[in-house]
């Protein structure tokens, strides 16, 4: 596995685990303000890991996914918790998938530091976690954004 974060790079290896898919809701929809999100940590692997702490400053943010290598298309199992970096405690499950694919996840918490579990099993995954340069709700859920006043 490997975990980006600016110019740093770190190795992890861990076991598996086993899970489903369930679906995610968007984030709640606001007035437009984001017109670009930041990339903020980025982990590659397979099987199980415990990402390094990042902090989002904004309430709403995302965490982009992509599974592949599925041995078969029921085989591979995917899911995505986020943790408080302060407490330790889960507070969502951000993805519960099988075989390949690929979404993206929004998360409202209030901001502060977190961390990702990953669990996953006989596949390969990638994840990244974004927030939006400037607040803009409608825009970060995918909608084009407001024409300037």
């Amino acid at each position: 596995m490997r975990c980006c974060r600016g110019d740093s790079h770190s190795v992890a290896h861990h076991g598996d685990g086993d899970h489903r898919r369930v679906p995610r809701a968007e984030a709640s929809t606001g007035k437009a303000h984001a017109r670009a999100v930041e990339a903020d940590a980025s982990w590659s692997g397979h099987g199980n890991i415990q990402t390094d702490s990042f902090e989002m400053e904004a309430g709403n943010w995302r965490v982009k996914w992509e599974t592949h290598n599925a041995k078969d298309p029921q085989a591979g199992v995917f899911r995505v918790d986020v943790h408080s970096a302060i407490s330790g405690r889960p507070l969502e499950t951000a993805v519960e998938h099988r075989g390949d694919g690929r979404d993206i996840a929004y998360i409202d918490e209030d901001p502060r530091v977190f961390f990702l579990v990953i669990d996953s099993k006989d596949l390969e995954w990638s994840v990244t976690v974004e927030e939006p340069l400037i607040e803009d709700i409608a825009s970060y859920n995918g909608h084009p954004p407001a024409a300037p006043k």
